[in-house]
């Protein structure tokens, strides 16, 4: 709370000047900010971010100026705005705080990644001789990973067809790549 003290206090004349309707956005900020800004700050409970956030519910105002339906209803305009704009702004200070960076894999050794890029040349390869319903059906399921439904919608086919063009699909993958395996 002691941000707050760090704003000036309003005073009696600033309040009756706060209840009219100003229409002009120039004296609508110099009449309002501060107490938007001690709305921010109390919702927020930092005084930088609650500057920012008034900031934005202004520019937000003066891209909608052309758009108010009624003026004198800007300032209910800025305060949900002011709301808005903090509850958008904890909810991202919160998923910052709870994200975990993923554990980072140590690269393989040289050798390691010259059998992993073969392999993966090898699949490719095999994959390129699929029928294109076949290659779709497998690259769905298995590198989108979608369902049977998901995939039967995404090509227009029923479920049953995604199943048994899925099934010969990796038999014939399978044989390819035992044959690729035969002939190293």
């Amino acid at each position: 709370m002691r941000l707050l003290g760090r704003l000036p206090d309003v005073t009696t004349d600033q309040l009756s000047d706060a209840r009219r309707p100003v229409t002009d956005l120039a004296e609508l900020y110099a009449a309002h900010r501060l107490s938007l800004v001690r709305l921010a700050v109390l919702l927020v409970d930092d005084l930088a971010s609650a500057e920012d956030v008034v900031q934005d519910a202004f520019a937000g105002l003066t891209r909608r100026s052309g758009r108010l339906d009624d003026p004198s209803k800007a300032l209910a305009y800025l305060r949900v705005s002011v709301v808005n704009t903090a509850r958008s702004a904890l909810r991202r200070r919160r998923t910052a705080r709870a994200y975990v960076p993923p554990h980072e894999v140590e690269p393989g050794s040289p050798e390691d990644r010259s059998v992993l890029a073969e392999e993966h040349r090898e699949v490719v390869d095999a994959l390129q001789q699929l029928s294109p319903r076949q290659r779709e059906v497998v690259v769905l399921r298995y590198w989108s990973g979608l369902s049977e439904a998901e995939i039967a919608a995404t090509l227009g086919i029923s479920t049953g067809t995604v199943k048994s063009t899925a099934s010969r699909a990796l038999a014939a993958l399978e044989k390819t790549l035992d044959r690729t395996e035969e002939e190293r």
